[in-house]
């Protein structure tokens, strides 16, 4: 009989995740009922809204049950089917979590045309990193032409789409990213205008620099200290989109913002969002998405760890901005 491997959490964590947090585990392979389809995972998702779930706190979403499987989007094919909506053989992408097989009655289980881009590309680009992107910017910073768009963690899998969006409206795109590599790659293979390496030292200045214009609209990701250097060159009635705060994740105390009062001197318009509040946008921004990447105007980058048992490691990577792109965990 085949099994089915998963990871659990097998503790919640203080400060910094660690691997001891989570238990990979073997079980007997699900079978459909009728109305039901099994899922063989191809590909598990990492992100960073993950860090939050594990948390004993309120929050906009359930958190993540100890022993549980962990949460995660998942992309893979049916095997078998017993629901009329499902033939074995499609591609799917779901939210199977952690594991190697995943069951369903057909809720919340999508088919995906694989024939127009990889698999993969519908957890990343073409799924919940790229459409959060597209709400963020067009639907809450709303960037005109010739404005300056920030954002942060520039070389991930939602700041990547967010700053090529930005070009392809006719605005500045400056990004955010640690490390020389990581800038070049936003420049030279994204097509940002410029890019502020926060680990040379010289955030403010070199921000400065990138956007002598002052910034338009931000794109937020990262938090604590980034967001205070942007709160500094924010124009007058400018638009901030709050999409993630990673830096805090693990922090033990928060940071404490200290150009809080640029919000009310320059008017800012500060909004948090979480995609899943905006289905009914997402029939609006995929095939804008798909027409963007299958025409060659929104390039992508996947940082892929292979095997299940490496997926604890993978996340602590993402959590410390070791990935480039889309982080993704191949299971077959």
């Amino acid at each position: 009989m085949a099994e089915n491997r998963r990871v659990v959490l097998a503790s919640r964590p203080t400060g910094w995740v660690s691997e001891a947090n989570f238990r990979l585990e073997s079980g007997p392979l699900p079978r459909p009922k009728d109305g039901e389809v099994l899922v063989r995972n191809l590909w598990l998702s990492l992100d960073p809204y993950m860090r939050g779930r594990m948390n004993d706190t309120k929050s906009y979403a359930a958190k993540q049950e100890i022993d549980q499987v962990m949460v995660g989007g998942t992309a893979g094919e049916v095997i078998e089917s017993r629901n009329p909506r499902f033939a074995v053989g499609d591609k799917v992408a779901g939210m199977f979590g952690w594991q190697e097989y995943g069951l369903s009655d057909g809720a919340n289980l999508n088919k995906v045309d694989a024939s127009r881009a990889p698999l993969s590309a519908f957890l990343g680009v073409l799924g919940m990193p790229g459409v959060t992107a597209w709400v963020g910017l067009l639907d809450i910073c709303q960037p005109k032409a010739g404005e300056t768009v920030v954002v942060s963690a520039a070389s991930g899998a939602v700041g990547s789409v967010v700053g090529q969006i930005a070009k392809l409206k006719g605005c500045r795109a400056v990004g955010i990213a640690g490390g020389k590599a990581k800038c070049a790659y936003v420049v030279d293979e994204l097509g940002f205008d410029a890019c502020v390496d926060y680990k040379a030292g010289r955030l403010n200045e070199d921000l400065r620099a990138a956007a002598p214009k002052g910034i338009d609209c931000y794109f937020e990701n990262v938090g604590g200290e980034i967001l205070d250097a942007v709160l500094r060159q924010m124009n007058a009635f400018s638009r901030i989109a709050v999409c993630g705060l990673i830096s805090q994740y693990n922090a033990t105390e928060p940071y404490g913002v200290k150009t809080f009062q640029s919000i009310l001197t320059n008017r800012i318009k500060v909004q948090g969002f979480i995609v899943s509040d905006r289905m009914e946008l997402w029939a609006k921004a995929l095939p804008d998405l798909i027409g963007w990447v299958t025409g060659g105007k929104i390039k992508y980058r996947e940082t892929v760890a292979h095997g299940l048992e490496n997926a604890p490691k993978a996340f602590i990577g993402l959590l410390k901005g070791e990935n480039f792109g889309k982080q993704l965990v191949k299971l077959a």
